[in-house]
């Protein structure tokens, strides 16, 4: 009987307290300096943090802008060195198919090069700090050898391939002339195809590229000289470029919504950001509304 009512006790007070979460989630949203819920015409911004190895969570936020109508520019925020390529091809895609429905800008951070600086190509304008790190230009793969230390333990390792070629690189064995010739082929024409939709994007031939994309870095000054951005600035400059390019006076801007954590972490962190008013003045524009639009 104690049992029972202990779990009555527990039952009431988990509901009472699950329903002051949900009020506070209301009140906040209602009444939120942030403007949660905001609706009208808005600016877009996307980002590209870190390493570039997968292109799912990106993709989908740009394809969400394409098709909201309240959207009527992106800001792409590159912050990256790079990554794979298949991920920074079709982020670099997704971003051209994107500026042919409403304009794409990039703005550089702190670095913006290799695939990093692929994806910034699809945008329509380009925005780099005189101090951001960019360019890096090239393909690079490595491999390593480990059959000394394989010796060295008395180890053996056996290998079945279905051909010559299945194995190539593998650290067990020694990097032959012919491997080398294998990778030197794969790497020259990925090279080939960054090259090539640099030109294709920065209205510049083949061969104007070429000499700059020997894998060296550039500041964003230099990449400017060299064509590889447009302007100069912030992202609070970009904002305001793309301002101008769709006609909106001051417009409020909106990042993607982040990855869900449940009801009771999503209430617990509109909780949190309706008590950090300070963060918000120091963080504008980046913490201004909340998306709202499509899914």
């Amino acid at each position: 009987m104690k049992k029972r009512g202990i779990l009555t006790l527990v039952v009431i007070f988990g509901g009472l307290f699950l329903g002051l979460l949900i009020f506070i989630g209301v009140l906040v949203a209602a009444f939120s300096p942030d403007g949660f819920g905001a609706t009208g015409d808005r600016i877009g911004i996307v980002e590209v943090d870190g390493v570039i190895m997968d292109s799912k969570k990106t993709i989908e936020d740009l394809r969400r802008f394409q098709k909201d109508d309240s959207i009527k520019g992106v800001v792409v925020r590159v912050d990256s060195g790079g990554g794979a390529v298949a991920p920074s091809q079709e982020i670099y895609y997704a971003i051209r198919a994107l500026k042919e429905v409403k304009p794409v800008v990039v703005s550089m951070g702190t670095v913006a090069a290799s695939g990093g600086y692929y994806i910034a190509c699809g945008a329509d304008t380009i925005f780099s700090n005189p101090g951001t790190i960019t360019g890096s230009i090239g393909v690079i793969t490595q491999f390593f050898n480990v059959e000394g230390l394989v010796q060295r333990f008395d180890l053996e390792v056996h290998t079945v391939a279905s051909g010559d070629f299945k194995d190539a690189g593998s650290p067990f064995k020694p990097f032959a002339p012919e491997d080398e010739a294998v990778f030197s082929s794969l790497v020259e024409d990925v090279h080939r195809q960054f090259v090539e939709d640099i030109a294709d994007c920065r209205d510049m031939a083949v061969d104007e590229v070429a000499p700059l994309a020997d894998g060296r870095v550039f500041t964003g000054r230099q990449a400017m000289s060299h064509n590889l951005v447009d302007e100069m600035g912030s992202l609070r400059d970009a904002i305001d470029y793309l301002a101008g390019q769709t006609g909106l006076d001051d417009p409020p801007v909106v990042y993607p919504p982040e990855e869900r954590m449940g009801l009771l972490g999503d209430l617990l962190q509109v909780a949190v950001r309706s008590s950090a008013t300070e963060v918000r003045e120091q963080t504008k524009p980046r913490v201004l509304y909340q998306y709202t639009g499509p899914q």
